[in-house]
């Protein structure tokens, strides 16, 4: 599939593992040159070596916060340096964090919404200029169902991401004559290593299949494969 990225520049955040490091792989081998960030520079570095061996493609490691407003500058401008431009952005950085409502501090509602919806407006913010300056491009803010349809016990995840799919309407007509076009993803349940690391925090007896629910749990690389679709974003 060719979708003419080729010498187009990408910058994704959280894009260490799971769907950002599909992401990633899939900008990788469309021709694009990509920028990933996370904060475990260790396995931000091997993911990146691997994507780069995978596709052919430059791929940029860049340890970073998005809580942080300089590391998402500093990634965001390590991109412009590097290739002389930005094209896209994958605002991807985030964790489950899920909990009964009187038990959730007022931390813990800061913390996810300074990790998921600050640091997509942190990132866009930076990079929304340089994206201006090609003549357009696209901001795809990778988001979950229940941004839209949130369950009990879902907060402060389903709230963050609400607020981020308004983010991304908002966004979305307001650079609309930029030529820059804002997507969300909307995704469920994906076998990653952050669902992993979920049921081992959850210290349950059983099996990760015994854990995971009866529907289907899809491979982070088959939800990048329909993301990458135009038709398949909201």
């Amino acid at each position: 599939m060719d979708l003419g990225l080729t010498g187009k520049v990408a910058v994704v955040t959280g894009g260490s593992e799971g769907i950002g490091r599909a992401a990633a792989q899939s900008l990788g081998r469309e021709g694009a040159s990509v920028v990933v960030c996370g904060r475990r520079a260790d396995v931000l570095q091997h993911a990146a070596e691997e994507v780069a061996e995978a596709t052919g493609a430059q791929i940029v490691p860049v340890s970073a916060d998005v809580t942080q407003p300089t590391d998402v500058e500093r990634v965001i401008q390590t991109a412009v340096e590097r290739f002389g431009r930005l094209d896209i952005l994958v605002n991807n950085a985030g964790t489950s964090a899920t909990g009964e409502f009187e038990s959730l501090t007022d931390d813990a509602w800061q913390d996810d919404l300074d990790l998921k919806l600050f640091g997509a407006i942190r990132a866009s913010r930076a990079a929304i200029p340089h994206i201006r300056k090609n003549g357009g491009g696209s901001i795809v803010n990778i988001l979950n169902l229940g941004s839209k349809a949130p369950g009990p016990r879902s907060y402060p995840t389903s709230v963050s991401r609400a607020a981020g799919l308004a983010l991304t309407k908002a966004l979305s007509k307001e650079f609309a004559g930029d030529r820059i076009r804002v997507n969300a993803i909307l995704i469920g349940l994906i076998k990653s290593g952050q669902h992993e690391r979920r049921w081992r925090a959850a210290g349950s007896s059983g099996s990760l299949e015994d854990f995971t629910p009866r529907w289907r749990a899809l491979r982070a690389r088959r939800s990048v494969g329909w993301a990458r679709r135009p038709k398949w974003a909201t």
